[in-house]
């Protein structure tokens, strides 16, 4: 019996994830084949789309336009935080900082600019408002 992805499969897999001028951003080629349960949330469901149907041994190229992969850039998600409500740590422009939901939820926030007051943060996927291409090798299927 030929094993093709179903929506609730758990798949056994390579993938690589570039942009499109072919710039890797995150790739197991090279390492350990990654296994994922669809359905579960561990891929973007637009990705996990792509992967039903495909088979066992399969390799595919599939281009995501921004609003399929990581969604578009929303610049509601730009704020300004007062340093006061900031960790204490040294904070570079450009860089990433993790913060704790009152929740308990961590999520990260590009720092696009600092002053003594406050910092301005993106918390937007660092990927939203790209397009990438998502390339995959099904290893296997269960």
């Amino acid at each position: 019996m030929s094993h093709i992805v179903q929506s609730n499969s758990l798949v056994t897999l390579h993938y690589r994830i570039t942009l499109p001028n072919g710039q890797p951003l995150i790739s197991t080629f090279e390492s350990t084949p990654a296994t994922l349960q669809l359905g579960a949330g561990e891929m973007l469901p637009a990705m996990e789309k792509l992967l039903i149907g495909l088979g066992a041994g399969a390799r595919h190229v599939f281009e995501l336009e921004a609003e399929e992969a990581f969604g578009p850039h929303r610049s509601e998600l730009v704020e300004r935080v007062k340093r006061a409500h900031m960790p204490d740590e040294e904070i570079e422009p450009m860089s990433v900082m993790e913060f704790t939901a009152p929740d308990g939820s961590r999520y990260s926030g590009l720092v696009c600019e600092i002053d003594a007051e406050s910092a301005l943060i993106d918390f937007n996927h660092p990927l939203a408002g790209k397009a990438i291409r998502f390339e995959v090798e099904v290893i296997g299927v269960v």
